[in-house]
């Protein structure tokens, strides 16, 4: 990759993040700010992916012992890419249900002190996908 290309990568990075934050902090006070906002994130985050695509895979031809290498190097960053999801996905998802879990098991122990060891077990069941995930990654990073 030219350093042309590398220096149109970072500033297309650097946009994406700048311009919706911008937009939010300098944008109209309202109620939906916060969806204007989050869909102005979504539609640079995601803009900036297509960019990058069209960036890294497109251009000119490689050679077969380039392309080998090249497909092994691409094959090595889409693991780190699925073990980063698999983490962080699997985070959001606990991160939730722990937020509904234990917002009712705060509810039910003030009404009845003795529910406190079963609402520990689902609030416990909903940290496991956390642990799955995390487990899953490691299991990823340990095929690279």
């Amino acid at each position: 990759m030219t350093l042309t290309v590398k220096l149109l990568l970072i500033a297309t990075l650097i946009l994406s993040i700048i311009i919706p934050f911008g937009y939010y902090l300098l944008g109209e006070q309202s109620k939906k700010r916060y969806k204007k906002a989050i869909g102005a994130n979504v539609f640079f985050f995601f803009g900036a992916f297509v960019i990058a695509g069209i960036m890294l895979f497109g251009g000119d031809t490689v050679h077969a012992a380039e392309a080998a290498t090249q497909t092994a190097s691409n094959a090595t960053g889409f693991g780190y890419l699925a073990a980063a999801l698999a983490t962080g996905l699997s985070c959001v998802g606990g991160g939730i249900a722990v937020a509904s879990a234990a917002s009712a098991a705060l509810g039910a122990i003030s009404e009845d002190s003795s529910a406190l060891g079963k609402s520990l077990i689902f609030v416990g069941l909903a940290e496991g996908v956390c642990l799955y995930g995390l487990i899953i990654s490691f299991m990823i990073l340990g095929k690279l």
